[in-house]
């Protein structure tokens, strides 16, 4: 009981993290750029790190977990994030800036990836409730970091605004030494290796040459890729959308807070949505069906009721804690959600950074906002495709060859 206490401590504390280092660093770009100096075009790199970042992070961290082990692994995550916001802090030209951003960014994508596989690897009979816990956590580092930028700004300066962030994964390295060194003591008293283990040694071969043909993981890459493209179109978009309809600047600040406010109330809901129900697609319908109504909003009628509009696009991602909570839903052991969470949220980061890039490419080209729109409408249809695939009641070892048993998950003692 103690052991997965503190593993659960350290799950949260480093999910606090995974996104301090994104929405911590957007409301001060103004100020960085005319400290260090730089345009738009260096300000839209560093829009784009996060999900490239994320992406590429997804696609080796499963292999390194493979090979080192999660928990390792994670730790090692923790060191670099804390170490890439700390010295990000401390930048004096763009090229410095971009790399230790990039450095942050690996470290909290590697979290992203490896958080899901450690879930079900300590709590597989909790997984909605520890889902619910971490996933919440995520989303307050996403808000609070937003928040506080520039009154920690004026307090000193951007760089300890950028740099109080390390904190959060300083906290976390306690836990995280001590999970390494319990897991590495229950291996040594175990003469035979846990049974996820086992599992991982039969499923790492089918899993590093087949996880990518198999209709599941597209299936969650489609939901997850299109959901945050979607989501990352409009924290980019939202107050460009509202100020050109007259808003104030204040307002399409608060238009973005409403968008994820939302966004974290439904996190209390939407693991249970897949655990209590066999196929939760109807839900992924109807949260689809909001961003429709939340987009036709903004379209033709923007200042007629923005809070509606921000709400119902709010309610439209929650097909993202769904994902992430049928990557254990959908898989028996630790090693299979690690390649489905890994490829998953690799290829589908990748894919969301289409998103804001092409929403902003077309608002240019057409002058308007329908087209735009348009285009995260059939991103929407397509998660919608996605949904349906991964949410059918089956389980990724069942599609990878060769098909491993059922097993049990264990913790620590």
């Amino acid at each position: 009981m103690r052991g997965r206490i503190i593993v659960l401590l350290a799950i949260v504390v480093f999910a606090f993290s995974l996104r301090t280092a994104v929405t911590s660093l957007t409301p001060l770009l103004d100020r960085i750029s005319d400290d260090i100096g730089f345009g738009n075009a260096v300000s839209g790199v560093l829009g784009m790190l996060p999900t490239l970042a994320f992406g590429v992070a997804g696609l080796v961290s499963p292999a390194l977990g493979r090979r080192f082990g999660i928990e390792h692994v994670t730790l090692a995550a923790v060191v670099i994030t804390g170490v890439g916001i700390a010295c990000r802090s401390m930048s004096n030209d763009v090229p410095t800036l971009i790399v230790l951003s990039c450095v942050a960014l690996f470290g909290m994508g590697v979290g992203n990836i490896l958080i899901p596989p450690l879930v079900k690897r300590y709590f597989a009979d909790r997984i909605a409730p520890v889902s619910t816990l971490y996933i919440v956590f995520v989303q307050m580092g996403t808000m609070v970091p937003a928040a506080v930028a520039i009154p920690f700004a004026d307090l000193q300066d951007w760089r300890f605004s950028l740099g109080v962030w390390a904190l959060i994964p300083l906290a976390a390295l306690g836990p995280w030494i001590w999970v390494v060194r319990e897991r590495r003591a229950a291996l040594r008293r175990h003469a035979e290796l846990p049974e996820d283990a086992r599992d991982a040694r039969g499923l790492d071969e089918a899993v590093k040459t087949s996880v990518w043909r198999t209709s599941m993981a597209w299936g969650l890459t489609l939901m997850f890729g299109m959901t945050s493209a979607g989501t990352y179109a409009m924290f980019t978009w939202l107050p460009k959308i509202l100020s050109d309809a007259g808003a104030s600047d204040s307002l399409g600040g608060l238009m973005v807070a409403t968008f994820s406010g939302v966004g974290l109330a439904a996190t209390f809901v939407a693991p249970a949505l897949c655990t209590r129900f066999r196929n939760p697609f109807g839900f992924t319908v109807l949260f689809a069906a909001c961003w429709f109504a939340g987009f036709a909003g903004l379209m033709w009628a923007p200042m007629s009721a923005p809070w509606l509009w921000a709400i119902l696009c709010g309610l439209g991602p929650t097909t993202f804690p769904m994902a992430l909570t049928l990557i254990n839903v959908r898989t028996r052991s630790s090693s299979a959600s690690s390649a489905l969470s890994g490829f998953g949220q690799g290829v589908g980061y990748l894919l969301a950074c289409a998103g804001p890039l092409l929403f902003g490419i077309l608002h240019d080209t057409t002058h308007g906002w329908g087209v735009p729109f348009l285009l995260l409408s059939a991103m929407v249809c397509v998660m919608v495709c996605g949904a349906w695939i991964i949410c059918r009641p089956r389980f990724l070892e069942d599609q990878l060859r060769p098909v491993a048993p059922p097993v049990s998950t264990r913790g620590l003692g």
